[in-house]
């Protein structure tokens, strides 16, 4: 059964399916957290709920991550966490696309395509940017920027998983922001099985 979405996650995020109770936000957030300070997080490269370019996708050779902004976070804030899932995985059970931390606490940004400072684990146990590759013939995809302002510094070497990232985070968010961007992949293309001479 679906985890329960709570209304504050409901009203932050641009669409809904069975795995929004069980993103990072659900379980480390809360309605006071949320948006903290002005604290947000954007994209130069697509609006919240927009669609993300297939160069950010598995379906174009060379793709990166996409370029991120934020503002800076309440005071007290000393190291800054995001994680990217996607709510709309199979199962309802969100895939982990980027697991990044040690982000500056203030206001900031990453480049296009440019490594972070550390990087763990995905959902393919690569620490890198997981390509996001949906299947074709699914609705679009819903890939959930979080960003979570923290009250310390993490220990976390890089190549750490979901769960120990977690783990040290628990009770020590003092601030969060969230960003949708969607992708939805298009049909094989049908010509290239035309093999007649006629």
């Amino acid at each position: 059964m679906p985890d329960t979405v709570p209304p504050w996650l409901a009203g932050a995020l641009k669409g809904s399916g069975p795995g929004d109770g069980r993103l990072l936000l659900a379980r480390l957030g809360d309605e006071r957290a949320l948006g903290r300070g002005g604290f947000a997080l954007s994209s130069p490269a697509f609006a919240d709920g927009g669609d993300l370019d297939p160069c950010f996708t598995a379906d174009e050779e060379d793709a990166v991550a996409p370029p991120l902004e934020w503002t800076a976070p309440p005071p007290g804030a000393m190291e800054l966490v995001l994680v990217v899932e996607d709510a709309d995985a199979p199962a309802g059970a969100p895939a982990c696309h980027w697991l990044v931390w040690g982000l500056p606490a203030q206001r900031a940004k990453l480049l296009e395509g440019e490594v972070p400072p550390r990087v763990g684990k995905n959902a393919q146990r690569n620490s890198e940017w997981l390509l996001p590759e949906p299947p074709r013939e699914d609705a679009a995809h819903r890939y959930v920027f979080q960003l979570f302002a923290l009250d310390l510094p993490l220990t976390l070497m890089p190549g750490a998983d979901g769960d120990e990232l977690a783990a040290q985070m628990k009770d020590h968010v003092v601030a969060t922001a969230v960003l949708t961007g969607k992708y939805k992949r298009q049909p094989e293309d049908a010509g290239a099985d035309a093999w007649d001479d006629d």
